[in-house]
């Protein structure tokens, strides 16, 4: 085992499927002594808990962390990156950056690859750690399984609420800004029915706005010819 790695590290993303907004990759390192006290703090899955608790535990796993390292990419870099690779190369690709700056003797992450062993593989190999020694543990679902990855989960989801709350400052709000939220649709609609040019924050690149365009500039342009 290579001097160079040390500790243990949980890392997860949130804001993976929304038409608005950064998807935000979160690593913590944890010394292995203080991996209990994230179970006795209550860190769990961050979709099971409520905006203020998320708040709460944010701090209070930011405060017995070794490191944390964050990763946010924009909705404009997102579908520039979307012309070149996948969205499972987009987090590939921020998971190794994040992994590369922690350098943990253990890793667990939430894949994102239906094949989860092939995306912690394809990290492990990429990173240069697995050659170093890194036990990489990759798992769906590891949120709700690993209070490492639930940390990181929990200080991921309450990054983006905070990007969220301040582009409601400068947009209006236009809600969770996931495709299954009526006022986020809504949002988006309106902008294209007033013929507006879609903002920097939404993924020009994801179907849902897709079709949203395709609907509703089809139906302008014929409401314009009368």
């Amino acid at each position: 085992m290579s001097n160079s790695l040390h500790g243990i590290a949980g890392v997860d993303e949130a804001g993976r499927g929304p038409m608005i907004g950064p998807m935000v990759v979160c690593g913590i390192l944890m010394e292995s002594r203080d991996l209990p006290s994230l179970k006795r703090m209550g860190a769990k899955d961050s979709k099971v808990l409520t905006p203020r608790r998320r708040a709460e535990l944010s701090q209070a796993i930011n405060n017995v962390a070794a490191k944390v390292e964050l990763e946010i990419i924009s909705a404009y870099d997102i579908d520039s990156y979307r012309k070149k690779m996948t969205l499972n190369e987009i987090e590939v690709r921020a998971f190794i950056a994040i992994l590369k700056k922690l350098k943990p003797e253990e890793a667990y992450l939430d894949a994102a690859d239906v094949k989860a062993d092939r995306f912690g593989s394809t990290i492990g190999d990429r990173s240069g750690l697995t050659k170093l020694g890194c036990k990489i543990v990759s798992e769906h679902k590891a949120d709700a399984k690993y209070p490492v990855v639930s940390a990181a989960s929990i200080i991921a989801k309450h990054k983006r609420d905070s990007i969220i709350e301040s582009l409601h400052h400068e947009y209006g709000d236009f809600g969770s800004g996931y495709p299954s939220d009526p006022k986020t649709v809504e949002f988006v609609k309106g902008y294209i029915i007033e013929n507006k040019k879609l903002p920097i924050i939404v993924r020009i690149s994801w179907e849902s706005v897709t079709k949203l365009e395709d609907k509703y500039r089809m139906k302008q342009s014929r409401l314009d010819r009368f």
